[in-house]
C-alpha cells in the first residue's frame, strides 16, 4: 500500500434518516435555468436577460415585470416558476457539508450514483489546513455543478455549519469546525472560498453559492427535553461578540459568502430570524452582505407555535422580513406574506428588497445567462465526479485528520510484516454509512476499517456488540480472538444513533457496554491494543488512557468514504498522524456539573461553574484542544519575535496621562499594526510526516480575558533531519486583542505570553 501523495502545501485545484422526498431519479433531467432564449426569443429583449448589463439593473428590471404574488413566490426556499417570463421553478434547499449530498434539491440517479464523500467536518478542521479546507470546498463545487448540468442539484448549497462546538454534548457538534473561534473563522472562509471562488477570477461570479449557518448562539438541540425550537439562548455582549459571531463575520467579511442562515433559536429573548439587530444591523449594515438571508427550516413556523412569540402568522411573517430575512426555508412565507400585506404588517418595498437579494444570487450563479453548457462550467458532468483525485483527497483528508492520542512506548505503527495476524474487533469495525456521518449524499464507494486493515495483514473479525449501543457486550468471543492474535485493533465510539441533529447526549462515556468490551479484551491480548474511536464529540475514556494494556488510542471522527483506509494508513505506518484535537475532551463529571443550557464560557469561581473550551475551562481534561501525538520528533526554535510592541495614539489621548489596561482597537489605532514571528521547525525523529504548528497566546488578565487563545496555525511536511520555517503574521487588533464586557474589542497593554509546544516568548504591548 502506497503512501498518500499529497502534502499540506498541495493546494488541489441529512439528514441521518432520509425523509421520503428525497427521492432518487433515475434518468437526466434538464438542468434548470432561466432566459432560455432558444425555446423563446421576445426574452432576448429582456433587459434582466442580457449580460451586457450589471447584476443590479437586470434584477432592478426582473423585479419591475412581477406581481406581488409572483414576488412572494420567490421567498420560499421551493420558488414558484414564472411562465410568461421564462423562469422556471427553482429549489433553493441543496447541502454540501463534506460533499454533494442528499436534499431536497440534490437526488442521485443512475447517471450520477454518487458524489465524493470527504470526512466529516470536524474531522476536516482537525487538519488545522487553510489549503486542505478550500481544496474540498473546490471539489465539492466542481462535482455540484457537474450535477447541475445534468439535472440533479441547483446551484445554491446550505453549506458550511460554523456554530461552535461549545458543549461536548451536542449532537451537531460533528458538523463544525470545533470549539475555538480562530479555528472556525479560518475554516469557514477557506471552505467558503473553495465553493464559490470561480476559475476565471471573476469576483462578481458565484461558481456554487455557499450558506453559512445557524446564525447565531445555536448549539443545543433536544437535551432532557428542551428542544431548539424554544430555547432562549441567554448569552452576555462579551461572549456573544468573542465566541459565537467570529466564525460568521469571516464568513462574511473574509469568505464572501452568498448566504447567511438564521437559526431556530431565541438569542436573549429575540428569535434570531426576527431580530432586526442581528440581521440588518449586523449582518447587512456592519458586515454589507452581498447576498442573501435565509430562515432555517420551519424557523418562522416554529417562532410562531413553539415560542409563541408573535400572535398570528402574519406578525411572523412580517417580522422576519422586516427583520432582514429574504428568504424561507420551507412554505410559511408563501402562505402568510400576502396576508401580511393586507393587514399592513408588510410592504412591497420591504418584499423588493428581500426577492432583489435573491435574485442578484442567482444572476451571480448564471441562472439568468439562459443554457449552462455555454458557459464556464458547461463541460462538467458525470466523468468529473468520484475521480481518482478527488477520493484521493478524500482519503488524504481523513490521513491528516485523524488524531493520536496515545501510543505508549511507540506501539505504533504496527509493522505489517512483524504482525502476521490481528484481531479487529468492534461495532463499528466494519463500518460504511457510519463513517460519513450526517448531510452526506451517496459516496463514490466505501472502504471500512476492517477492509482497509486486511488490506495489509490477515484479519479476524469479531463485532463484540450488535450495534454501537451494545446494550450486551458479547465479550468471551471478543476475548478467544483476541488472544489468539499478534495485535488488537478495537473500532468503538457512536453513530448517529447517539449523536446527531435533534438528538444530544446526555453522557459522554462509550456507549453501553462498549468500555468493559475494551477492557476485557486489553487483559487477554498478548500484543498492540489499538483503540479507534469513531465519533463526532469527545468521549470520555480515561479508562483507557490510564490502562497500560490498551497501548493506543486513535480518534478518527466520522472519517468519510476512505476512512478505512485511512484508518489502516496510520495504523501500519504508510503515514504519519498530524492530527489535532479541534475540542476539548471533558470528563464525564462535566456532564454532572454543568448544564447544557448554561450559555456562559467564562468559569465563575463564585458558583464554581468551571468555564466552557480550553479558552475559559478551568477544570480536569482527558485530553486538551490541540492535543495529538505523532511518530516522529520535532524541535521548534524562535527565530525572530519583537518583545515589545507600541501601540500608537493620538496626541492628548487619555491613556497617555492616565495607567490603563487595554485601550479601544479603533481604525485609526490598528493600521498596519502587525508583527512576524519566524519558528524554525525540525524533524529530529526517524520518520518523515507532517507536523502541525500551532501558536497560542495567553493575555494579561483583564476584561476577563481567555487564559489562553489560539493566534495562527501551519502544517509543515517533513523528511527526517529537515528543517522547515514557519512565518505568523499577527495582526495585534485582530489576533491580540480580546473583546470587553461590553462587546467592545480592545487591546490589552501588558504582557503578552506565546507559545508553541514547549517554547515560550514573552511579548509586552505597550503605548
Amino acid at each position: 500500500m502506497a503512501p498518500a501523495k499529497h502534502s499540506l502545501l498541495i493546494l488541489l485545484c441529512f439528514a441521518i434518516t432520509i425523509p421520503s422526498y428525497f427521492i432518487p431519479v433515475s434518468s437526466q433531467n434538464k438542468p434548470v435555468f432561466a432566459c432560455d432564449v432558444s425555446n423563446n426569443r421576445d426574452l432576448r429583449s429582456l433587459k434582466f436577460c442580457d449580460q451586457s448589463f450589471d447584476v443590479k439593473t437586470r434584477v432592478a428590471d426582473l423585479v419591475s415585470r412581477l406581481t406581488l404574488q409572483e414576488k412572494i413566490g420567490w421567498m420560499s426556499s421551493t420558488s414558484k416558476g414564472i411562465t410568461r417570463l421564462g423562469i422556471p421553478e427553482y429549489q433553493w434547499w441543496s447541502e454540501a457539508l463534506h460533499g454533494v449530498a442528499r436534499s431536497p434539491g440534490t437526488q442521485f440517479s443512475s447517471l450520477v450514483p454518487g458524489a465524493t464523500s470527504f470526512p466529516q467536518t470536524i474531522l476536516a478542521a482537525a487538519t488545522f489546513n487553510d489549503p486542505l479546507f478550500e481544496a474540498i470546498g473546490k471539489v465539492v463545487s466542481t462535482e455540484a455543478r457537474a450535477m447541475y448540468n445534468v439535472g440533479l442539484t441547483g446551484l445554491t448549497f446550505w453549506a458550511p455549519n460554523v456554530n461552535i462546538f461549545r458543549d461536548p454534548r451536542w449532537g451537531r457538534g460533528q458538523e463544525t469546525p470545533g470549539e475555538d473561534p480562530s479555528l472556525s473563522s479560518r475554516y469557514a472562509a477557506a471552505y467558503v472560498k473553495g465553493l464559490q471562488q470561480r476559475d476565471d477570477g471573476d469576483i462578481n461570479r458565484l461558481k456554487v453559492a455557499a450558506c453559512c449557518k445557524h446564525y447565531t448562539a445555536y448549539d443545543l438541540d433536544f437535551w432532557k427535553g428542551i428542544e431548539r425550537y424554544s430555547f432562549n439562548a441567554v448569552v452576555t455582549r462579551q461572549d456573544l461578540d468573542d465566541t459565537f459571531q467570529p466564525p460568521f463575520k469571516s464568513c462574511v467579511l473574509d469568505g464572501n459568502v452568498a448566504s447567511v442562515m438564521c437559526s431556530y433559536n431565541q438569542v436573549n429573548g429575540k428569535p434570531t430570524c426576527g431580530d432586526p439587530d442581528l440581521l440588518n444591523g449586523v449582518i447587512r449594515g456592519q458586515w454589507n452582505l452581498n447576498g442573501y438571508i435565509v430562515s432555517d427550516c420551519d424557523s418562522l413556523e416554529k417562532m410562531f407555535s413553539s415560542q409563541h412569540y408573535t400572535k398570528t402568522p402574519e406578525e411572523t411573517a412580517a417580522l422576519a422580513v422586516n427583520s432582514g430575512m429574504d428568504l424561507n426555508c420551507n412554505h410559511f412565507i408563501s402562505s402568510n406574506a400576502l396576508a401580511a400585506v393586507n393587514r399592513g404588517l408588510l410592504n412591497e418595498t420591504a418584499i423588493n428588497r428581500a426577492i432583489s437579494n435573491n435574485f442578484a444570487t442567482m444572476m451571480r450563479l448564471g441562472f439568468f445567462d439562459g443554457e449552462p453548457s455555454k458557459q464556464l462550467y458547461g463541460n462538467l458532468g458525470p466523468k468529473d465526479l468520484c475521480t481518482e483525485a478527488n477520493q484521493e483527497l478524500a482519503r488524504e483528508v481523513a490521513q491528516q485528520g485523524i488524531v493520536l492520542l496515545k501510543n505508549s512506548e511507540n506501539s505504533l505503527p504496527l509493522s505489517p510484516t512483524a504482525i502476521k495476524t490481528l484481531a479487529v474487533i468492534g461495532p463499528n469495525a466494519k463500518a460504511t454509512e457510519t463513517m460519513i456521518g450526517n448531510y452526506a449524499g451517496t459516496p463514490c464507494r466505501y472502504t471500512s476499517p476492517w477492509e482497509g486493515l486486511m488490506r495489509s495483514v490477515p484479519t479476524i473479525y469479531d463485532p463484540g456488540c450488535i450495534n454501537v449501543l451494545c446494550k450486551t457486550a458479547q465479550i468471551e468471543g471478543a476475548k478467544r480472538i483476541a488472544a489468539s492474535q499478534d495485535a488488537v485493533v478495537l473500532v468503538m465510539g457512536s453513530d448517529q444513533s447517539i449523536e446527531r441533529e435533534t438528538m444530544d447526549r446526555v453522557d459522554i462515556t462509550l456507549p453501553g457496554q462498549q468500555q468493559l468490551l475494551v477492557s476485557e479484551v486489553a487483559k487477554v491480548s498478548k500484543g498492540p491494543v489499538i483503540l479507534v474511536i469513531m465519533s463526532g464529540g469527545g468521549m470520555d475514556v480515561q479508562f483507557a488512557k490510564d490502562d497500560p494494556k490498551i497501548t493506543s488510542i486513535l480518534w478518527v471522527g466520522f472519517p468519510g468514504e476512505a476512512g478505512g483506509a485511512a484508518i489502516s494508513d496510520i495504523i501500519f505506518g504508510y503515514h504519519s498522524p498530524s492530527g489535532r484535537l479541534p475540542m476539548t475532551w471533558y470528563p464525564q463529571s462535566y456532564t454532572k456539573q454543568v448544564e447544557m443550557t448554561n450559555m456562559n464560557m467564562r468559569a465563575d469561581p463564585k458558583t464554581g461553574y468551571p468555564g466552557r473550551t480550553y479558552r475559559f475551562y478551568k477544570g480536569p481534561t482527558v485530553f486538551p484542544f490541540g492535543h495529538g501525538l505523532t511518530y516522529s520528533e520535532f524541535s521548534h526554535n524562535l527565530v525572530d519575535a519583537p518583545k515589545l510592541v507600541y501601540v500608537p495614539l493620538e496626541e492628548g489621548h487619555v491613556c497617555l496621562s492616565t495607567k490603563c489596561k487595554s485601550i479601544d482597537a479603533l481604525e485609526e489605532t490598528c493600521k498596519n499594526l502587525a508583527f512576524d514571528i519566524h519558528l524554525s521547525v525540525k524533524n529530529v525523529g526517524k520518520m518523515r510526516g507532517s507536523h502541525t504548528v500551532l501558536l497560542f497566546s495567553s493575555p494579561p488578565q483583564v476584561h476577563n480575558s481567555p487564559q489562553k487563545q489560539l493566534l495562527g496555525f501551519e502544517k509543515l511536511h517533513l523528511m527526517p533531519e529537515e528543517e522547515g520555517m514557519v512565518r505568523f503574521n499577527i495582526d495585534v487588533c485582530k489576533q491580540l486583542s480580546l473583546v470587553d464586557e461590553n462587546g467592545h474589542r480592545k487591546i490589552a497593554l501588558g504582557q503578552h505570553l506565546l507559545h508553541v509546544a514547549s517554547l515560550t516568548h514573552f511579548l509586552n504591548v505597550g503605548i
